[in-house]
């Protein structure tokens, strides 16, 4: 075998280009493995594990871009890595032409070659994640902080920035927005409608707003604040402020809030600045203890905030236990004998956050690389449930998202499949722009691998719409045809995977 790099210096791909070039890499005859990545110290040292010879990389710094393929021969892997340059540079220039192309040289440069921006999307490692987004407060631009890793401290300053100049800060870690229209990272098309959301919770803001639309509201705005937004540290900065920007919104009627819990001193001062406008707050595990000010509505799962939304706005929800596929008694009747385990293996953060809530009233203990119950991390021991956030650093490290790349699923949809004691896998297959063009077309024949002979019935959510570029309807059929069960909403497949596992049928009614 022969591994090979194209290394190109001061060159910033961001992860959804770095995919594109390593699917075409990985798509060329004779080509055993393929990445594409910035050179940081934690992606170097995966690049040597993967057998990079240490002297290939002695001149990469984090801020430069790397292909790495390991071929049959010489000439296959130079084949792949001029299909991967060519991949990463088809929405652009080739990455062996940034610097010689005729592009604003900084923030202030771009911002008088248009003057009209109003927001400005900053998505730079963590290191430089906070000044970058301060230069664009300064230029009068409100932030979507994609980047992550920002400390606590610099959060809040550069919120307290952006409220001094009365502008929107949202993140850092903020991977959903939808403003005037226009979705930023990983949105979802949806028609415009009465309901603003506020979301402290990436895939949790999809859901919502996926489900507004597929039940006939639609959406006005999605603002998103970074997961830490509500923590007594931050204070609800960014959360209060948005509400209190909707709430003078015309076109928005009832504003829709998603989160975990707040901290309780943090609470009352977000969810009372909606004034006349009805709000309903949406707190994924919320405790049955927890008061709200007057007029807000309450909900613990993004299902029933969705719910609340519409008998809001005086429309009926439908009829959310419906599912597709083999019915529940069909799935636990072909099951081997002793399969009693589910295994929750999530692309999205917050729907496996929810399926942690749910499936732990319903079935009790479940373990989790993100335990929301102290003493129910990792590892497990033998014979437990399991909800797995493959989005965490530990299953990226090195590699695409699995929102991003489905295929990034695929070992352990097969690993879990072949433990005798597992009836359910359970999965979540996010569309929308950013995500992966064609999930189903990867996961669905996983899926029918691992049903054969009596293996774990699969059962899957798709949070999308019909306006998104993967099509939600061709994406559900896709995945009944393989033999899945598909479920209406995120908390309705964590239902129906206790029904089945259990034997319980009655679970996948319970009222959310």
């Amino acid at each position: 075998m022969t591994v090979a790099i194209r290394l190109f210096h001061d060159t910033y791909v961001d992860s959804v280009v770095q995919l594109r070039g390593m699917r075409a890499m990985r798509d060329v005859d004779g080509v055993d493995w393929a990445n594409a990545t910035m050179a940081t110290p934690a992606n170097v040292e995966t690049l040597r594990g993967e057998g990079v010879d240490p002297a290939q990389l002695a001149d990469a710094g984090a801020n430069d871009f790397v292909l790495v393929v390991r071929a049959a021969t010489d000439s296959i892997a130079a084949q792949a890595l001029a299909a991967g340059e060519s991949a990463a540079a088809s929405t652009g220039s080739a990455p062996s032409e940034v610097g010689r192309r005729d592009a604003p040289s900084s923030l202030r440069d771009a911002v008088l070659a248009q003057p009209r921006s109003n927001v400005a999307v900053v998505s730079v490692p963590g290191d430089y994640a906070a000044l970058a987004a301060h230069e664009a407060l300064s230029e009068n631009l409100s932030v979507l902080l994609f980047s992550d890793n920002v400390p606590l401290e610099k959060e809040v300053a550069l919120k307290d920035h952006a409220l001094s100049r009365g502008l929107l800060m949202m993140g850092p870690g903020a991977g959903t927005a939808l403003l005037g229209g226009i979705g930023l990272g990983f949105a979802n098309v949806v028609t415009p409608g009465p309901v603003g959301v506020v979301a402290a919770a990436g895939t949790g803001a999809q859901e919502v707003m996926t489900l507004l639309d597929r039940w006939g509201v639609g959406v006005s705005h999605v603002i998103g604040v970074g997961g830490r937004d509500l923590s007594s540290e931050v204070g609800g900065r960014m959360a209060r402020s948005a509400i209190l920007a909707l709430r003078e919104d015309p076109a928005t009627k009832v504003i829709l809030l998603v989160s975990k819990p707040p901290a309780p001193e943090v609470a009352a001062t977000v969810l009372g600045a909606a004034g006349d406008t009805p709000l309903v707050a949406a707190l994924i595990g919320l405790d049955p203890e927890f008061r709200a000010p007057p007029g807000v509505v309450l909900a613990d799962t993004l299902e029933s905030g969705v719910t609340a939304t519409l008998t809001a706005l005086r429309v009926t929800a439908p009829d959310t236990a419906g599912t597709a596929g083999p019915s529940l008694e069909e799935a636990r009747a072909r099951l081997t004998p002793g399969r009693r385990l589910i295994r929750g293996l999530f692309s999205g953060g917050t729907l496996c956050y929810e399926s942690l809530v749910i499936l732990g009233r319903t079935i009790g203990e479940v373990r989790s690389n993100t335990p929301i119950t102290p003493g129910w991390g990792l590892p497990a021991p033998a014979g437990s449930h399991l909800c797995l956030d493959l989005g965490e650093e530990e299953y990226t490290r090195g590699r695409p998202h699995p929102m991003i790349d489905a295929a990034a699923r695929l070992e352990l949809v097969r690993e879990h499949a072949a433990d005798a004691q597992v009836a359910v896998i359970l999965l979540d297959v996010v569309l929308g722009h950013g995500a992966d063009p064609d999930p189903a077309k990867t996961l669905a024949p996983a899926a029918r691998a691992a049903m054969t002979d009596g293996g774990p019935q699969v059962v899957a959510y798709v949070l999308g719409t019909e306006q998104d570029p993967q099509g939600y309807r061709a994406q559900c059929d896709s995945l009944v045809q393989a033999g899945c069960i598909v479920t209406e909403t995120a908390a309705r497949a964590s239902l129906v995977a206790a029904a089945i596992a259990t034997g319980d049928p009655s679970l996948a009614r319970i009222r959310l």
